[in-house]
């Protein structure tokens, strides 16, 4: 079946199978590898996309729904060789440890904030929900989305005002 969408800004016209999943579209025809395929169940977030300026995970549709409809990777989120402003977010604080889950928490957090541009710490933590880190403890997650929402989120000591007390490298929920 022949579909034609828009990756990243452009056009893009290519015969798929009808029950090809949007993530593995990205990743075996277009070359785009930010989008990770982690659980195949929506669990994890780390296939994460934008369709039409909403974050969706890209493992839950399919590529023919996806058919005239603009898809944003984090691949396309520079512009001009500047990183865009949550990716810096996440650089300048740290919002990462092994880097599988980063794509999806990033495009996650572009769809958080187009939603909702200056969230609270509880609403970051609520709006990452469905977004798995096995790795930490999302203190530095949650700074990058305020940093990048242009709040300071820090309480003076270098920790986020209400953090839960979990240390950076321990496994925690976002929501939690």
């Amino acid at each position: 079946m022949q579909v034609e969408l828009f990756v990243n800004g452009q056009r893009r016209t290519d015969d798929v199978e009808p029950r090809l999943l949007l993530v593995h579209y990205l990743r075996e025809v277009c070359g785009l590898r930010a989008a990770n395929v982690g659980c195949d169940t929506t669990s994890c977030g780390a296939c994460t996309v934008l369709l039409n300026g909403t974050s969706v995970k890209s493992c839950t549709v399919l590529t023919v729904q996806a058919a005239g409809q603009q898809v944003t990777t984090a691949e396309g989120l520079a512009a001009n060789g500047e990183l865009h402003p949550v990716q810096a977010a996440f650089r300048q604080e740290h919002g990462l440890q092994c880097g599988f889950c980063t794509p999806g928490m990033v495009m996650a957090t572009v769809g958080l904030l187009s939603e909702n541009p200056h969230p609270t710490e509880a609403e970051v933590r609520e709006g990452l929900e469905g977004n798995f880190c096995r790795c930490t403890g999302y203190h530095n997650i949650v700074r990058a989305v305020l940093a990048a929402a242009g709040g300071a989120g820090a309480d003076g000591a270098g920790g986020i005002a209400g953090d839960d007390g979990t240390a950076d490298g321990e496994r925690a929920e976002v929501g939690a």
